[in-house]
């Protein structure tokens, strides 16, 4: 058998910023995709179900934190609300994050920042700026 060259494999290639932007990219993706629908389904069923569902769906998911039950069976009511809460705050950073890369890869497609400082700088940049956005956005939700 002739000796072919191999193709390169991820033992070969250096890991870099921008490999990791390009994974958490799709990542975030496929987050808000199964997450942030499973949540928009549950808000829109609640919405078109009336004042009582909307307050149930607000109740668990939007609750006054200072108001959870810390004993017997409401601990694992609480528990839930808090998971539910970190959900919308992961929903709400996957979402700044995709932002964040697909600006990145827009500003690519034109043509513009593929040199090695440039495409480093955002590839670290992105995910940053959408930590930024995210406590920013929650600051302003929760400070209102």
């Amino acid at each position: 058998m002739a000796q072919r060259p191999l193709s390169p494999h991820l033992q070969i290639w250096k890991w870099g910023p921008h490999m990791v932007v390009s994974i958490l990219h799709r990542v975030t993706g496929d987050g808000m995709a199964l997450a942030g629908l499973g949540i928009l389904l549950w808000w829109l069923g609640a919405l078109a179900s009336g004042p009582e569902a909307y307050a149930a769906f607000a109740g668990w998911v939007w609750p006054d934190l200072g108001t959870l039950e810390w004993s017997g069976a409401a601990i694992i009511a609480s528990v839930i609300k808090i998971v539910l809460k970190l959900v919308l705050i992961g929903i709400s950073w996957a979402f700044f994050s995709h932002m964040c890369s697909g600006l990145r890869h827009f500003v690519m497609d034109i043509g513009a920042g593929y040199e090695l400082d440039t495409n480093k700088f955002w590839s670290v940049a992105s995910p940053v700026i959408g930590i930024v956005l995210t406590a920013g956005f929650w600051a302003l939700l929760l400070l209102k």
